[in-house]
């Protein structure tokens, strides 16, 4: 698997890629934001890993760069600011992940698995969801809603990909959490509710009728309303 790393901590570059090396992954670095835009525009890459704090280009701005130039592949962002809003900013900028420092390795490689875990499954699909006028090319990675193609960040897709799968489905954020994130629901954070709106707002907010519905105190369905 091929990853870009986006840092320019000199130190914190050797650390990172002596371990994915060590753990067979082939590695790219970009000391700048403006190399990494480059890089990650040019190549595939099936994971990206970027501080937010870069010279050039920072990576919240670069994280919107990469999406709008229809780089598709998993964002994991690192930062030493770790609340719950800084974390919200780097969602809504088009990040699929969130690694605040300091951190052990360890935890840096259980974020990658989950990332690409996810990517890799997907990638293996070949076929194509569809539900309504909305349709998924698992292949490419592409969603279309009436003949207009949408842009989703990786975390979205994947969001979508679940609801249309379990079309008709209440789904709890609990459930959610576990089979998306990969992690316990907590009910202190909002990071389920704002990937819904994002997705949401996407998939629904130019289109009738509204598919992805949400049920108070029980979760979201993908459903039509008669």
């Amino acid at each position: 698997m091929k990853i870009l790393l986006i840092e320019d901590e000199v130190k914190t570059v050797q650390i990172i890629q002596q371990g994915l090396e060590e753990h067979h992954f082939e590695v790219d670095v970009a000391y700048d934001g403006q190399m990494g835009l480059q890089l990650a525009t040019r190549r595939n890459y099936n994971l990206i890993i970027s501080d937010i704090i870069l010279p050039g280009i920072n990576g919240l701005e670069l994280c919107r760069k990469m999406r709008e130039a229809g780089v598709v592949s998993p964002i994991l962002m690192l930062t030493a600011l770790g609340t719950i809003d800084d974390k919200i900013v780097g969602l809504d900028a088009g990040a699929d992940d969130y690694l605040a420092k300091p951190f052990e390795f360890r935890e840096l490689m259980a974020h990658i698995r989950a990332l690409t875990r996810r990517g890799t499954n997907t990638f293996l699909t070949a076929n194509t969801l569809k539900f309504a006028d909305l349709e998924m090319d698992l292949d490419t990675k592409t969603v279309v809603r009436g003949g207009k193609e949408i842009s989703l960040t990786a975390k979205e897709f994947v969001l979508l990909e679940y609801f249309v799968r379990h079309q008709g489905r209440v789904i709890s954020k609990v459930e959610l959490a576990e089979k998306i994130w990969d992690v316990t629901f907590d009910t202190g954070t909002n990071v389920i509710e704002v990937y819904v709106n994002f997705l949401r707002k996407k998939i629904d907010k130019d289109f009738e009728p509204k598919l992805l519905h949400t049920q108070i105190g029980m979760g979201y369905v993908m459903k039509i309303i008669s």
